[in-house]
Formats: C-alpha cells, structure tokens, sequence
C-alpha cells in the first residue's frame, strides 16, 4: 500500500531543456540516436547494470598465479555492458573524427544520457575523449593510436595496440606531494636515445589504471613534460607500470582509481620538452567540460527520481506532488537542473566550434568553462541532498539508489581541480585575457533584459576590483549571470522569471523550495 513503483520503462532523453540545445547548437541530426540511447537507459536492464556495477567493485590483482606482476583491474560483467553501449554510441573519442557540426555537442548530449544510468564508467570514457585534444601535439603519435581511441568497439583487455580492435585513454598527472600543484611533481623521464623516455617516480592519483595508454606528466631534462606511456609495448611485454593499491573512495564506486609506480617505463614524448602542462591542459579542459555534463545528468536524475517518488507517494491525503510546498521544492530542484542542462550544452556547442577555428567561441569557452566548472559541479551535492529528502526515509535507503547519487556528486567539484583550483584558473583567464573576459560579456548581453544588464554592471564593478580572495564569489556570480542569460533567451518565461528572481542579486531564499511569492510552479513542473 502506498509504495511507489519502480521508475523504468521511460526515456531519459525525453528532457525538453536538451531537445532544445540539441537542435540549437547543431546537432538535431543526432536526435534518433539519442532517443534510442534514452530508451535503453530508462530500462530496468540498464538499472540493473548499473546497481551491479557499484556492488561488485573492480579487484586489483597483482601477481598471477605463479607469482609474476601482472597488474590487473577485474570488473564485474555489468561494468563491461556499461562500457560497451558507452563505446558502441561514440560517447568516448568518436567525435574526432567525424567532421560533422555539432558532433561534440551530440556526444556531450549522449554523455548526459548514458551518466544518468551510471556515472562511475563515465571517468575512462571521458578521458578517451580528451586525450585526443593534447595527443595532436605529437601528429605522429596521434596517427598511430587515433583510429584505435575512436573505434567504436570495446576491447577490453592489455594487449599491444597492433592486437587491439579498439582502446582508452587515462591520464596521470597528480603526486602525492603536490597535488594540485603538479610543477612539483618528482616522477623523472630519461632520454633512451631512441625516441623513448625510461619513467620512474609515482602517481598518487591514477584513474582507470586498467585503461591501454595513459598521457603522464614527469619532468624532462626540458623540464615538466607530457608523454604518452602504454601499459603493453609493442613488442607485447607488459609496461613497468606498478598498480600499488585501488582508492577506497567515497562514491565512484564501480571505476577502479590507483597509485601507481614506475620502474623504467617506457614512454613517448607528446609535445615539447617543458612544455607538459600546456601540451595536457588541451585534455584537462576537455574532462573539465564532462564535470559539468556529470553534474547536470546527476542534477537531471536526482530530479526525476523525486518527481516519480512524490506523484506516486500520497500522505495527509493527497499526491505528495501535489502539496504546495513540495510543489516548491521540485519547482526549484528543476530550475536548477535546466539551468546547468543549458549551460553544458552551451559549452559543448562552444567546444565544437572552437575544434574547428572559431576564435570568438574558443574566447568564451576559456571564461565560461571555468566559471560553469566551478559552480555547476558545487551545485551538485546540494541538489542531490534535496532530491533524496524528497523521498524521505526512503531516499536514505540504499535500494532508492540516491545515497549512490548522493557518493558521487561532490566528485566533479574535486576532479579536475577542485573549487579553489577552478576559481583561481577564472581568475587568470580573465586577467591575462582580456578578449576572453569580453567574449564573456558580449555572450551574456545577447540576453536584452534589465536583470542582466543590472548584473553584468555588477559583474564588472567586480572584476575591476577583484583580489585572488573574490576568485569564488566572482565564479559563482559570472556562472549565475550566464546560465540567466541562457534560459531568458532559450526558455519559457515560467523558468527563465523564476530562475532571475532567486538567483539573482541575492534571490528569495539560501535552501531549495525558497522560490519565494509570484513563480509559475505548473509552468516549471511541466517541463519535467
């Protein structure tokens, strides 16, 4: 009596905001794809993987039998099901090559998906995808391995690259005394003579350890460069790469992260000596943008778990859905997960057209990417906090499936650089270049509304007095400004009114559900 049933059998692309931004930023030819992809991941099927996935966590295996280092990741079946519809769909390095518009931004899309039935498998896709970007610096490593990081077939397993239909990427820049701060890092790369770097050092923080290849920074005679360092050599002997341990991390369950160490590994330059932050930034700022895409699947699904459980879930005589303050709660639980939908279709639009040239949107990613990583990856924990009191006592048991939404979405906010490293890299982008900051600006003025013209004078007051102790409230404030401007442009007055007037200059209210007098909550609810 009373109980809500399982939420299957929907479509999970069947999300008006992203219909919207697909056809907007130029890839409405990739809509049949999606809403197939958003049919099997509304199934119990796909749920189920995912709920396996996170039971069954990966096992590090050291040695074989007999005592010899093998250094092996095992997953359970339901991972690799994950992994291969992720592939099969191009959510990984298939964009790269295709030369259509809007290609990263129906992956960007797909990604938001696909993250929805698990997130965890999400970490070896992205960084596939974002290796590319930083690969390109060595043109002839890029021909080597590119076909083989945009297969669609996944090809689990380490075998050198010559035996494998399809491969991932990983990346492994942070040690244990630096951190953040990787110009400390002491792992070196010694000239063989050959075109090949000997490493030895550690990583602290290694994700996906059982990926193929992974793109390293050590320091060089050169100084701290980028390298490119596969787990079999082509000659099929396995890489001196160590797995010590896997994390015991808070949420991200169902994806294996290590530390790792190397004893002489092989590796190959990727870009210039020296150069190695400048050269793998090209990958972090593409990981930076499947934070956001991350942050706003898991904002998108906390929403529809609360909306399913209080249309179904009756007290005091009525829907829960139906009570007006719960009717708040979800009204602002939505305005919250469009807005960061708009926002990363934005930045997925911006990335396509900046891949192919387009200096003016290349500006504004530089801004927008950091101030959008900064605040919608923070938004993400308090989201998914409310979205689970929604379902009450419920919502606190593991069978709802939100404590695992609630693990892992501070995740997002921490990879990649955490929110201090976000604010700073804002800040940077805007006083180092201009013509960025102004792309911001000329972006959210397209917006022709008094609220936004009352903000952006802000913003800019701001910016011209702002110390690196501002870099947040100045993040949160530009990140705001811009995801108004969006929705006033792209949504109906009900969302884009309500949005402005709590977000804005203050808002009405600190929690969710503090929307405050005037809001068109059916206007709202009506776009889940």
């Amino acid at each position: 009596m009373n109980q809500v049933p399982p939420l299957s059998g929907h479509d999970v692309a069947a999300d008006p905001a992203l219909a919207a931004a697909l056809a907007r930023e130029g890839a409405d030819w990739a809509e049949g794809e999606l809403r197939q992809l958003g049919t099997l991941a509304g199934t119990a099927k796909a749920q189920e993987w995912g709920r396996l996935a996170n039971e069954h966590e990966p096992v590090l295996r050291t040695h074989d039998r007999y005592g010899h280092r093998i250094d092996e990741v095992e997953f359970h079946p339901a991972w690799h099901e994950l992994m291969t519809v992720a592939v099969e769909h191009g959510l990984h390095a298939a964009p790269w090559t295709q030369a259509r518009p809007g290609a990263h931004v129906a992956r960007a899309a797909k990604f938001y998906v696909w993250s929805q039935v698990e997130a965890g498998h999400g970490c070896p896709i992205s960084m596939t995808y974002a290796s590319v970007a930083a690969l390109r610096h060595a043109p002839a490593l890029a021909a080597e391995w590119e076909p083989a990081l945009a297969s669609r077939t996944y090809d689990p397993g380490l075998r050198p690259l010559a035996d494998k239909r399809g491969v991932l990427a990983g990346m492994a820049m942070t040690e244990k005394q630096g951190g953040s701060d990787v110009r400390a890092n002491a792992t070196t790369a010694e000239p063989l003579g050959d075109g090949t770097y000997a490493l030895n050092g550690h990583k602290w923080f290694n994700s996906a350890p059982m990926c193929d290849v992974f793109l390293v920074l050590a320091q060089a005679p050169g100084g701290l460069s980028c390298f490119l360092l596969p787990r079999v050599l082509p000659d099929g002997t396995r890489n001196a790469v160590r797995l010590m341990r896997l994390k015991d991390k808070l949420g991200n369950r169902s994806n294996a992260s290590a530390e790792v160490e190397y004893e002489n590994a092989v590796a190959w330059l990727v870009g210039e000596e020296g150069r190695g932050v400048r050269t793998i930034i090209e990958m972090v700022n593409m990981t930076r943008l499947d934070c956001v895409i991350g942050s706003a699947a898991g904002m998108r699904l906390g929403l529809t778990q609360a909306v399913h459980h209080t249309r179904h879930r009756r007290a005091f005589g009525r829907a829960l859905f139906d009570q007006p303050l719960m009717r708040n709660v979800l009204a602002d639980l939505a305005l919250e997960s469009e807005a960061a939908t708009v926002l990363m279709m934005r930045l997925a639009g911006a990335t396509d057209r900046a891949v192919t040239g387009q200096a003016q949107e290349g500006l504004f990613r530089r801004v927008a990417l950091a101030a959008g990583k900064y605040w919608v990856c923070k938004r993400a924990a308090g989201h998914a906090a409310e979205a689970l009191e929604c379902l009450g006592g419920n919502g606190y048991v593991e069978e709802s499936g939100l404590p695992r939404l609630f693990r892992e979405s501070p995740l997002n906010g921490i990879w990649e650089g955490s929110g201090n490293v976000a604010a700073l890299d804002l800040m940077r982008a805007l006083t180092r270049e201009p013509e960025a900051a102004e792309a911001y600006f000329t972006e959210v003025e397209l917006a022709t509304d008094p609220r936004i013209s009352e903000s952006v004078s802000r913003v800019r007051k701001t910016l011209a007095h702002a110390t690196e102790a501002d870099a947040r409230r100045l993040a949160e404030e530009m990140a705001l400004v811009l995801q108004a401007s969006l929705l006033i442009r792209f949504a109906p007055a009900s969302v884009s009114d309500a949005f402005c007037a709590s977000r804005l200059g203050g808002g009405s209210g600190r929690a969710y559900g503090a929307l405050g007098p005037g809001p068109d909550l059916d206007g709202i609810l009506a776009r889940i």
